[in-house]
């Protein structure tokens, strides 16, 4: 499923315009990524949990040269799903 599927998914259901859709799909994205920069959790009851991680330094292999490369500290997006989300999986 790709955003566009979501958008036509929301006009079939709701018989809003498709320009009105995207809006609104749109803005739930931007918000949710605004949380995730401010290091925010995301709580969606019955769907999961998006959370922002630490990632630990590591050392990993350039696969040309085999030579040992640094990798740097970093954040990672998590995601938990809720208890609905797995009985469906």
């Amino acid at each position: 499923m790709i955003k566009l599927d979501i958008i036509n998914e929301v006009v079939h259901r709701t018989g809003i315009t498709k320009t009105k859709a995207e809006m609104a799909v749109e803005t739930v994205f931007e918000c949710m990524k605004k949380a995730l920069a401010e290091d925010d959790r995301i709580e969606l009851r019955g769907f999961g949990i998006f959370n922002v991680r630490p990632r630990k330094t590591g050392i990993g292999r350039n696969p040309r040269t085999g030579a040992e490369v640094a990798i740097p500290p970093g954040k990672a997006v998590r995601f938990k799903p809720g208890k609905e989300l797995q009985q469906l999986i």
